[in-house]
């Protein structure tokens, strides 16, 4: 599979609801997570347990919304709208950009750039 076809199957088990097996199936052992400016999160243990966390905040999903996708040589760009009820932090509306980069059919790094609101 090529890098374009890796990142749309992985899009894809996001929006069916499949986040965690798209993880388990195409990051790397190694891979570094980072949201926004925070400090990068390294290794696919922690970025498991972080993803855990942020999953387990959700109370409710309202909807998610792939708006835009591209690949350019092994980086990969999407353009997300989420719609969620956290656990005591009520309901937010998100757009995020997922800057992708692929090595040998797995994610190696992967950063979050959003903002809330619209």
């Amino acid at each position: 599979m090529s890098t374009n076809q890796h990142d749309a199957k992985v899009n894809e088990m996001i929006l069916s609801g499949q986040a965690m097996a798209a993880f388990e199936e195409f990051y790397a052992d190694g891979v570094v997570m980072q949201e926004n400016d925070d400090e990068p999160c390294v290794g696919k243990d922690a970025n498991r347990k972080r993803e855990e966390q942020f999953f387990g905040s959700v109370e409710a999903f309202h909807g998610a919304e792939l708006q835009a996708s591209a690949v350019s040589g092994d980086t990969a760009f999407s353009q997300w709208s989420w719609d969620l009820t956290f656990k005591g932090a009520g309901r937010v509306q998100m757009n995020q950009v997922a800057v992708r980069t692929w090595k040998d059919g797995k994610v190696v790094k992967e950063r979050f750039y959003y903002g809330t609101g619209h």
